[in-house]
């Protein structure tokens, strides 16, 4: 945070709270007029919206990784969630910078209530996070500190109905999309993960928990890092009736990217549409499922309430931190889609990102962000280098309203899930190119296209701006030491290569005077 006199101060505390799978659309602080988001609104207000924040890869552990690390995919190499896993490393090299490790070594407490799927054999814990450990992609309802809390507060077990799902290409059922929770709101996962985090609130406040030796502060207690990480809006959207019923179906407009027709676009795409079972429900059910999303949206909105009354109970606000994003978006219909997956469309990879900290002044920042600037944000926050979080750069100099210069482009990728599938994304604030190397290329007009309908890769009138965006593409992966530029180099116009492209070098010097 900034003093009287301009000088950055480490912050005393910070709160980080994650949702998963979740689209900017469905906030309210992000113009949706209907969905209730009160409190993540409140955050907003008293802090900065970033209009234009993108994951780095809309998959859950390569995402969380880069945020852990400050590092892109490509150079942390955790590139696939376990349970689809087709080859890839499963956990983080032991040598990998974590932001969490830095933290701990600096004497913070640390704290991590829900969603890891940061690796298999090391959990949370090896980084320095208390807490429970959840497995995997959805709310883990069997776990032994669920089930002993709905025994200390009396609450009934889990059970839902009224499973919707459609039928897969091969005559299959499908994926559970949502269903009914037979379970007040004080059961579900979600009041669970917000009860747990506000009693570590607590004891953090207090100066409890791993870290023993005081730090300096009128309390003498640690520093802490408390994070959230909710299991949804991820689907399938489970939910008590008050909240799957909280918004009409019939007045739910479909995305307009539902008129996708996959025309000149990757066959991947129109695949992914059957194993998701889109055209299988009917326009009913896909309205129904739209309001069960922003009912979960709603309930988690409520949850995030609750912990971040805590910290104003506790009197932490005037030193605490508090940053909101989401690892990923969702599909819910979009372009006949549902989940994630090889599309590289702004409704999973376009997040919300809110930084509040103590002394500056409420804002919206337009920059192009991603979530792994997070990363080099809560390092220095914390007062720590962040030159490890190579990959990221820190939001604050933004949150404090400074003029400062910022990449006009942001760079995504994408490894596979069920199967590998390589793809690079570069975006601007006006296109976007995305290079498929199984398939054909997309080029989009984000001006006239915002729904990203009409692939205008070779379009003689883009000519110009599929040129630029190949080129400056082509630079940064060179420059990041991204492999994949090899693919590049003799496929696109490029230039003339300036290294052995063949690697023969065996076969003559001619690349030596390089």
């Amino acid at each position: 945070m900034s003093s009287s006199d301009g000088v950055a101060r480490p912050a005393r505390d910070i709160l980080f709270l994650m949702t998963d799978q979740h689209t900017v659309s469905t906030l309210g602080c992000y113009d949706n007029p209907v969905v209730e988001t009160p409190n993540l609104d409140r955050l907003a207000a008293t802090g900065t919206r970033f209009t234009d924040c993108f994951t780095p890869t809309a998959i859950c552990t390569p995402a969380r990784a880069s945020l852990l690390t400050g590092a892109a995919p490509f150079r942390h190499k955790l590139l696939a969630n376990y349970e689809r896993n087709v080859g890839y490393m499963e956990d983080l090299d032991p040598h990998q910078f974590t932001f969490a490790e830095a933290l701990r070594d600096a004497g913070w407490n640390l704290g991590l209530l829900g969603k890891w799927h940061g690796g298999v054999q090391r959990t949370a814990a090896d980084y320095g996070f208390a807490g429970p450990h959840f497995e995997g992609w959805h709310n883990q309802v069997d776990h032994p500190d669920y089930l002993a809390y709905l025994d200390e507060h009396d609450l009934p077990p889990y059970r839902i109905s009224d499973l919707v799902r459609g039928t897969t290409p091969n005559g299959g059922e499908g994926n559970l999309l949502a269903a009914r929770l037979h379970q007040p709101l004080e059961a579900t996962f979600e009041h669970y993960l917000a009860t747990r985090t506000i009693e570590m609130l607590e004891r953090f406040a207090q100066g409890e928990g791993q870290r023993s030796a005081p730090e300096e502060g009128p309390d003498g207690r640690p520093p802490f890092f408390l994070a959230t990480h909710f299991f949804g809006p991820h689907l399938p959207y489970i939910l008590p009736a008050e909240w799957y019923d909280r918004y009409d179906p019939d007045a739910m407009e479909l995305p307009a990217s539902v008129a996708e027709t996959f025309e000149n676009k990757p066959p991947v795409q129109a695949n992914y549409s059957g194993l998701w079972t889109h055209d299988t429900l009917g326009e009913r059910t896909s309205r129904e499922l739209i309001a069960a999303y922003w009912g979960y949206v709603a309930m988690i909105d409520l949850e995030i309430g609750r912990i971040l009354d805590a910290v104003d109970r506790l009197g932490l606000t005037g030193s605490t931190a508090v940053l909101f994003t989401a690892d990923h978006g969702e599909f819910t219909g979009a372009h006949r889609l549902h989940d994630k997956g090889p599309a590289m469309y702004d409704d999973i990879y376009r997040i919300p990102a809110l930084v509040r900290v103590p002394g500056e002044a409420p804002q919206v920042r337009e920059e192009l962000v991603t979530l792994t600037d997070m990363t080099a944000t809560v390092l220095e926050l914390a007062g720590l280098d962040a030159s490890p979080a190579v990959d990221s750069r820190s939001l604050l100099p933004l949150v404090r309203g400074e003029s400062v210069p910022w990449s006009p482009t942001v760079l995504c990728e994408y490894h596979g899930h069920h199967f590998p599938y390589p793809q690079r994304m570069l975006r601007t604030r006006t296109h976007k190119l995305v290079v498929n190397p199984e398939s054909v290329n997309e080029l989009y007009d984000l001006v006239t296209d915002p729904h990203e309908l009409v692939n205008r890769i070779g379009d003689p009138e883009l000519a110009v701006v599929e040129r630029e965006l190949v080129s400056e593409l082509y630079r940064q992966l060179r420059e990041r030491g991204d492999n994949f530029y090899h693919w590049m180099t003799p496929m696109y116009a490029v230039g003339e290569a300036d290294y052995d492209a063949t690697l023969s070098s065996f076969e003559t010097d001619r690349h030596a005077t390089h």
